[in-house]
């Protein structure tokens, strides 16, 4: 195998592929167990990183399309833009994560600004690494989510870009942080709680796994895995490349 042959974007770019070969017999596994919906999620997983093995013992010139983890689902309630905007970005964040609350403050505005143009799909997936806190947290936004007001709450979490002391993240802070915000608090406490909810964070959470994400934030942009919360130059070169490609 030969490191050389792995792709690059730009050099300032520290770019990751997620591990995606390790996770061949993990994914396998996942399959057998879930539902049809995810395992055919799971299974775009499996054929992405059988193919990065083979690309790697072969020749090296074959590319794999990322992009093809963008959901582009209409009825999502995590994202932001256009379903059929030119560039995607698939955000895998943990509402414990200083680096993600960092990321948020300094970096999502921009990457909003191309949603509202219409150039930038965000898909949001919460990657539950830092314990029960960050799960309460991403199981209330998602409830905030089906009032239509996910971004609205997703912002109170991160206040100025820091994230919550774990004593704000109990179940009655997180539904009153719901009620500051007018959202119906008694749906609210029974939405966060859902078999439903639950099982969709799941989804989104495996999805950051079955790739190989085992830390946060982590992002695919444009299909251009980017690790860390770099600087917001390094989203917006490697948003303009994958722009001017669709043209």
């Amino acid at each position: 195998m030969n490191p050389t042959k792995t792709k690059r974007v730009n050099s300032i770019v520290p770019l990751i592929i997620f591990g995606l070969i390790a996770v061949i017999v993990l994914v396998a596994s996942l399959l057998s167990q879930r539902p049809a919906a995810e395992a055919e999620e799971a299974s775009r997983a499996e054929t992405t990183a059988e193919a990065t093995a083979e690309t790697e013992a072969g020749s090296g010139e074959e590319t794999i399309d990322l992009t093809r983890f963008e959901r582009r689902d209409a009825g999502d309630l995590l994202a932001a833009g256009p379903v059929d905007a030119p560039v995607g970005l698939i955000v895998f964040s943990d509402y414990q994560c200083p680096f993600c609350g960092q990321w948020n403050y300094e970096t999502l505005p921009t990457m909003m600004e191309y949603a509202e143009r219409g150039d930038l799909r965000i898909e949001w997936r919460d990657l539950n690494v830092f314990g029960p806190e960050s799960e309460r947290a991403s199981y209330a936004s998602y409830a905030a989510a089906l009032q239509g007001k996910f971004w609205e709450y997703h912002e109170a979490l991160y206040p100025n870009g820091d994230k919550r002391a774990k004593s704000e993240l109990s179940e009655e802070s997180l539904i009153a942080l719901a009620g500051e915000l007018g959202l119906d608090t008694e749906r609210f406490a029974i939405d966060m709680t859902s078999d439903a909810t639950r099982a969709e964070i799941e989804r989104n959470q495996q999805l950051g796994y079955s790739l190989g994400a085992a830390s946060t934030p982590v992002f695919l942009l444009g299909g251009v895995p980017i690790s860390g919360a770099q600087p917001t130059e390094v989203f917006v070169q490697v948003f303009e490349d994958a722009l001017a490609k669709q043209s």
